[in-house]
């Protein structure tokens, strides 16, 4: 945090003595931003009295590049979007595909799916919500629960081959059937994390200092997070039970039985418990998801894409040894396969909010127009309405429940 050579003087009455505010930059390099953006801050003490947002800085060009790339060469750019939930990008970009394309997945295919997607929301929760106890002086939480983020990492390797950038899956499916050593180490997770998870609640939903800091503090009503377009679990903390994978189910959520954690003040506090509240939901439904795979005996339990061969990449040792294999697979990667004309928005529920992909296509070979609907530039927008009047320290803290990530945020 630096300070700049800006002062300004609030007028008083005559004969009072002369108050000052100070204005200060928080980012872009701070690391208490948690991304490249900055806040100028104007401050009278400790107090915030305004504060202006800039944005920008890791600016990519998601929705220009979009423009000149077939659709699997989008998957990757999805990647830098939310970074700490990969997958659901992924999946999100390829379901919006199979929209347009008219393919119906199937059900095992969908069920696959949804164990990584919620797997992805775990990670994601669990580093917002340990940096938030990070950013409240408690450390140990955050070292406690990493280890199990790096067990997540360890899964989608057994499924893609990586691990922060995930470029997961394909339209229609997944590049491979799960090994056994990915159902291996998800199960191992589905023990072992509940355990973690109860002591790490135990560390900060009753602790007096936590508390604190955080009920109270950065609140939004219900109507002024509707306003805003508020999504996601910032949406829930004000009351509001809104869940994409409910409202407008996608990927088979229709057959999954869980519950949507709502709060009530929309503060720090409840943007928390929210998001503790949905890690044990996703639990639960990826246990639901493998007793469903179980259920599937002889061939359709090595069903893990649709039939598309139009737009499905052939697998590489057909590439090798067979010619037809190789022109389709040539076609499909440098994009020379037009697709139908059309226009659709998609929507998955991000561990931000509603990610929504808006694509429209001329019948080409590339997009004639991509929209990301990014959950963190709408709540970026509040984010002056939930500091003013807050402390300085507030700010920090604020900024960690809402979960902005610079990547999402500036696409």
């Amino acid at each position: 945090m630096s300070e700049q050579s800006v002062i300004h003087h609030i007028p008083l009455p005559e004969g009072s003595i002369q108050k000052q505010t100070t204005t200060m930059n928080l980012g872009p390099t701070h690391p208490a931003t948690h991304g490249v953006f900055q806040n100028v801050v104007e401050l009278d003490g400790e107090t915030i009295v305004d504060t202006e947002q800039t944005v920008g800085y890791i600016h990519r060009a998601f929705e220009k590049l979009a423009e000149r790339r077939p659709l699997y060469q989008v998957t990757p750019i999805t990647d830098r979007l939310n970074y700490c939930s990969s997958p659901i990008n992924n999946m999100g970009w390829h379901t919006t595909c199979e929209k347009l394309l008219g393919i119906q997945t199937p059900k095992r295919v969908d069920y696959l799916r949804v164990i990584i997607m919620e797997l992805a929301r775990i990670a994601d929760h669990l580093i917002c919500n340990s940096i938030v106890g990070v950013d409240t002086g408690a450390y140990t939480g955050f070292l406690y629960v990493m280890q199990y983020r790096e067990l997540i990492y360890e899964i989608y390797e057994e499924v893609c081959g990586s691990r922060l950038t995930t470029n997961i899956g394909r339209i229609g499916g997944f590049e491979r059937n799960f090994n056994d050593t990915a159902f291996t180490k998800i199960e191992k997770f589905l023990k072992e994390y509940p355990v973690v998870l109860k002591e790490f609640e135990n560390l900060f939903s009753r602790n007096r200092i936590f508390m604190d800091r955080t009920q109270g503090t950065g609140a939004i009503s219900a109507e002024r997070a509707l306003a805003y377009s508020f999504t996601g679990p910032n949406l829930r903390a004000a009351g509001v039970d809104y869940d994409v994978r409910v409202a407008k189910p996608y990927s088979s959520y229709e057959d999954f039985q869980f519950d949507i954690p709502v709060g009530t003040t929309g503060d720090n506090y409840d943007r928390f418990m929210v998001r503790n509240g949905e890690m044990w939901q996703s639990l639960s439904i990826i246990e639901q998801a493998m007793q469903k795979l179980a259920q599937f005996k002889g061939a359709e339990a090595d069903v893990y894409h649709a039939d598309v061969p139009e737009y499905y990449l052939p697998e590489k040792k057909d590439v090798y040894t067979k010619m037809e294999a190789l022109i389709r697979h040539f076609k499909i990667i440098m994009g020379e396969i037009e697709m139908p004309k059309g226009e659709v928005y998609h929507a998955v529920e991000g561990a931000n909010g509603e990610l929504g992909y808006y694509l429209i296509s001329d019948g080409g070979r590339t997009p004639y127009r991509l929209h990301f609907r990014r959950p963190c530039f709408i709540y970026y927008q509040a984010y002056p309405e939930l500091v003013k009047g807050a402390m300085l320290s507030d700010a920090i803290v604020t900024m960690s429940s809402l979960n902005l990530i610079a990547g999402e945020l500036d696409a």
